[in-house]
């Protein structure tokens, strides 16, 4: 009588107990008795930092705007991956390597795409926005920085009163028309119609809009600097007068009549920010879509967050990307668009 085929992982192929007890003998063997037992705890601080990286949006801002604050610094999450590694292979433990994998599908699948460069060439259009810094010692060099940037159309935001004739004075050959209304200013080198300013409930001007008669044809371009936030023991993340200036931006943004729109502004806040949410559910960020790294911005002394935005509708983004450090604590940032 024929008999069945048997091995010794049992007829109809492998026996999965008998895999997985081979796989756990030979991790013992590599990593010592207990791998598997060891290492419990960073295996759930890996399940934390995947889990408030996956629903940070369920973060609540009830308290002291704390799931805005979480959003402004969220790719720095990922320096917990590193740490939790070594912790991983200096305790041996299978289980805290195997759970690692967790936050790290997580951060590549919310900050993947800007680790690979997306920026092409050309570009019809190119626009620069830069925070001056009201303190900033050396306007004329700042001037001069922006001025050889190549930009097409210029933002600058916290214009002090006294040192808007330098910055006049600096960009007045490579731009013949120009606006300025409170402390935000545009310069372009194609001409300027419909300039105003912008109401964002601040009680003085700090966002305007204009109409610039581009080559490929008129485009609406908003300069905008929301109010500064602040992390404060007794108050936590003061960003509430930020969220209110973003609802109103985002109002005036609907309204526009044209089809095509550029926002240049400091926005004191990033992509992930839902407060800003009234202003990026309408644009898209050039750094998103064609930038080439995080970006960051701020502070120019070491970035550590991309809260200078430049965002579009209407027009294809080509690249972004930032400039060198000037004279103020903001670094320039550029970006190309077609139409």
């Amino acid at each position: 009588m024929a008999q069945a085929y048997m091995t010794e992982s049992g007829p109809g192929g492998p026996d999965p107990d008998r895999t997985g007890s081979r796989f756990r003998r030979l991790t013992a063997a590599r990593f010592g008795p207990g791998t598997w037992r060891r290492g419990i705890l960073l295996a759930l601080c890996s399940v934390l930092v995947a889990l408030v990286m996956a629903f940070h949006s369920e973060v609540p801002n009830r308290v002291g705007n704390l799931g805005s604050l979480l959003e402004t610094f969220l790719p720095w999450l990922g320096l917990a991956l590193p740490v939790l590694l070594a912790l991983g292979l200096l305790r041996r433990s299978a289980t805290a390597l195997i759970a690692l994998l967790l936050p790290l599908t997580v951060w590549l699948n919310l900050f993947g795409g800007l680790v690979t460069g997306k920026a092409g060439t050309g570009g019809g259009l190119t626009v620069v926005t830069h925070n001056v810094n009201a303190d900033n010692a050396d306007p004329a060099g700042t001037s001069r920085a922006i001025a050889g940037s190549g930009a097409d159309v210029v933002a600058l935001q916290e214009l002090k009163q006294g040192a808007v004739p330098a910055y006049e004075k600096g960009l007045a050959a490579e731009y013949p028309h120009h606006a300025v209304k409170g402390t935000v200013g545009l310069w372009s080198k194609y001409p300027l119609t419909s300039v105003r300013g912008v109401d964002i409930d601040m009680g003085w001007t700090r966002a305007m809009r204009g109409t610039v008669s581009a080559p490929g044809g008129p485009i609406a371009v908003y300069v905008a600097h929301l109010p500064s936030v602040r992390v404060k023991l007794d108050a936590g993340f003061t960003a509430g007068q930020r969220d209110g200036s973003a609802e109103a931006l985002g109002v005036a943004i609907r309204d526009e009549p044209q089809d095509r729109v550029v926002l240049l502004g400091d926005l004191n806040g990033t992509m992930n920010d839902r407060a800003l949410s009234p202003v990026t559910s309408q644009m898209r960020s050039t750094q998103g879509a064609a930038g080439d790294g995080f970006g960051f911005s701020w502070p120019a002394s070491f970035p550590m967050a991309r809260i200078d935005q430049i965002m579009v509708r209407g027009v294809e983004p080509v690249a972004s990307w930032s400039l060198p450090r000037t004279g103020s604590d903001h670094l320039p940032v550029a970006a190309s668009v077609d139409f």
